[in-house]
């Protein structure tokens, strides 16, 4: 049996909280280029990417949302990604712009709305409402 497509693995290490496990997610050079509330920066290569991703997916969770694109040379990827931490519900919204070559990520941009705890969650339903 073959082995998943490398956005796959990508997303499954994210759901499953596993990014210690993407050894062959990322090519050598890979970049992110990340957009974040208030904050922009860049990561080069497996280890700082895995190193940033280990902090923003640290505990296993599910997409509530989720929408895939293909495009040229790559995916867009748009979730919603809920879970608990310290027995605290949480959620996130990211879209990743991601180029693939030869069954490896060499680039990802990422863009996060922010980590919204349970109160701030309910905060913006009601406003919604």
């Amino acid at each position: 049996m073959s082995q998943q497509p490398v956005v796959d693995r990508f997303l499954e290490a994210v759901r499953l909280a596993r990014i210690d496990e993407c050894d062959d997610v990322w090519a050598p050079g890979a970049t992110l280029a990340a957009t974040v509330p208030n904050w922009r920066f860049h990561r080069t290569g497996p280890e700082q990417i895995r190193a940033t991703y280990r902090g923003w997916f640290a505990d296993p969770g599910r997409f509530e949302e989720f929408r895939r694109s293909p495009v040229a040379g790559g995916e867009v990827v748009e979730y919603l990604l809920t879970w608990t931490e310290r027995g605290i519900p949480h959620a996130a919204h990211h879209l990743h712009w991601l180029e693939v070559a030869d069954d490896r990520i060499v680039a990802d941009v990422v863009v996060c709305g922010g980590r919204w705890p349970a109160s701030l969650l309910a905060e913006m339903e009601a406003a919604d409402a």
